[in-house]
């Protein structure tokens, strides 16, 4: 029986009863009848118990009526029923104005009726109320089993259950974000109650409460909770058995259908954190945090970061950052990422990689550029993915320079860029001069790169032409005669041939570094001074 001192009395014949005394307690809840016949009583009592009295073993004392009233209150009797007219006409004074104090029920009971009328009209009336709702939860249950057969999406799915619950509910992703909310709860509010423990129950937020059912897939897997409000002050066990239906079946949905929402959800705040960090340098602490939170790994020796994109005129805003994810699935998918620890992150139009060797001296016989160079030449195997191209910093062996190794992704793209760089794969190092030069007047530039490459510029124009090219490929490709040939098209022997009238020609050794550093630093300052025409 759940019935408070209200709704008893609006029970026929009790509805011929009057409550005299204690009319501030009359919300609370009769749980179970009684009848009292000894003054010790109180002994026995339970909580939410409800008294009826002829009054015969209290009669001689109000002072110890007043004493049992607060031992009643004190084991959380609902209230007391007395019958008036044959040990007392009226309720002492010192009662009444006692049971007001402790906010205690006093009714006086119609002294036509039988106390066993009045208790099998109330409990006709709870049965009735029993089977009631036992109809409406299995109306609900079964709305419920229907709904657990159906693939809608999220937002659809969390407006019918609550429409099938009746309640007003929120539900509360595994990081505290608020998937939904119908209840007059406000996202402080809400949180008050996150983390949640796997226990159901009540939980309070100020004065407001709810009942909380947690959404746990596994032991060790939680995806969050659910909040219901109910108008009810107390719940039947088959309402508590509704809402951990619910729960489970909400479970059951994201856990498979809509996983996928709540981690994209997650991801997006991870690198929320990850770009305010590299973009304005806030702490790193908190993105690691939140990242060993959800079990990535971003660290385990060296590391190199990569920043990706997709280069077409001709793609949306929309368009491209639809590529950038499919080449975000691409790379994670690649069969030969395995060998590689990696992480990767959308940044609007581009895409940020963190990769990670076990070595603390980094990556062996350049397996990273190897690794990208494939990338690029799989560009096919994205669907209309454009231009693909990746910017990669030099080797960083701690954490906290991985925001330094961002900016240089950033430059070398920047760099490269300005330059019309023609690489696909561009590394810092590549750059790193122009980045050191790239404010060295004109005037200096035109004057250095004459004065080194003077002698062959007074040969014949063709000739001058073809073995300036030849060096430029040949320095490009850091002296390695073998990629210079393949590049140009022509034999090995004869980019020797060649390197040979250009080191008489202009008096280098190519096997002096110094002399290397110059011949690099003219080419720059040709393509600077090409981009500025």
């Amino acid at each position: 029986m759940h019935l408070t001192i209200r709704e008893a009395l609006a029970i026929y014949p009790l509805t011929e009863a009057k409550l005299v005394a204690g009319k501030q307690g009359e919300s609370r809840i009769v749980k179970s009848v009684n009848v009292m016949d000894a003054p010790d009583i109180a002994d026995w009592t339970k909580s939410g118990e409800m008294l009826f009295t002829t009054a015969f073993a209290m009669k001689d004392s109000p002072q110890e009526t007043v004493n049992l009233l607060r031992k009643l209150n004190d084991r959380g009797a609902a209230g007391l029923g007395i019958k008036l007219g044959r040990f007392w006409t009226e309720l002492p004074q010192v009662v009444v104005d006692e049971a007001d104090r402790l906010h205690f029920p006093i009714i006086e009971m119609p002294f036509q009726f039988t106390f066993s009328d009045q208790m099998n009209a109330l409990f006709n009336a709870e049965y009735r109320r029993n089977t009631k709702l036992l109809q409406t939860v299995l109306e609900k249950q079964t709305k419920l089993m229907q709904f657990g057969l159906k693939q809608d999406n999220m937002l659809s799915m969390f407006q019918l259950i609550s429409q099938i619950l009746g309640y007003p509910m929120a539900v509360v992703g595994p990081r505290g974000q608020i998937l939904y909310n119908t209840s007059a709860w406000n996202q402080d509010q809400l949180a008050q109650n996150w983390p949640s423990k796997r226990k159901s129950g009540w939980v309070y937020a100020g004065k407001e409460r709810a009942y909380r059912v947690g959404l746990h897939q596994q032991e060790d897997e939680q995806l969050g909770h659910l909040l219901i409000m109910p108008d009810a002050v107390l719940l039947a066990n088959v309402e508590e058995g509704l809402f951990q239906q619910a729960a489970d079946i909400l479970t059951f949905h994201m856990s498979y259908t809509f996983r996928s929402h709540v981690e994209a959800s997650a991801q997006r705040d991870l690198q929320n954190l990850l770009l305010r960090y590299l973009e304005k340098g806030t702490a790193l602490e908190e993105f690691m945090e939140q990242a060993e939170a959800r079990g990535q790994t971003l660290f385990s020796g060296a590391f190199q970061c990569v920043i990706s994109t997709c280069k077409s005129d001709s793609l949306l805003e929309e368009e491209l950052q639809s590529k950038i994810k499919n080449l975000k699935k691409y790379m994670e998918a690649h069969p030969k990422t395995n060998s590689l620890r990696s992480n990767h992150f959308v940044f609007k139009d581009k895409l940020f990689s963190i990769y990670s060797s076990s070595q603390s001296e980094g990556f062996p016989e350049d397996e990273l550029s190897q690794l990208l160079i494939k990338y690029a030449g799989d560009s096919g195997c994205i669907e209309e993915a454009g231009v693909m191209s990746f910017y990669t910093s030099s080797t960083k062996t701690k954490p906290t320079a991985l925001r330094e190794a961002y900016l240089e992704c950033v430059e070398t793209e920047r760099m490269g860029t300005k330059l019309g760089l023609p690489d696909r794969v561009l590394h810092f190092e590549t750059i790193e001069f122009a980045h050191l030069f790239q404010h060295v007047s004109p005037t200096m530039m035109e004057d250095y790169c004459a004065k080194i490459l003077r002698p062959l510029l007074e040969k014949d124009a063709e000739y001058s032409q073809e073995m300036i090219r030849t060096l430029e490929v040949f320095i490009r490709n850091d002296g390695q005669v073998s990629e210079a040939a393949k590049q140009l098209f022509i034999h090995r022997n004869t980019v020797t041939y060649r390197l040979e009238k250009i080191s008489d020609l202009l008096q280098v050794d190519f096997k002096k570094v110094n002399d290397l550093l110059k011949l690099k630093a003219v080419f720059l300052f040709r393509q600077f001074l090409h981009v500025r025409q």
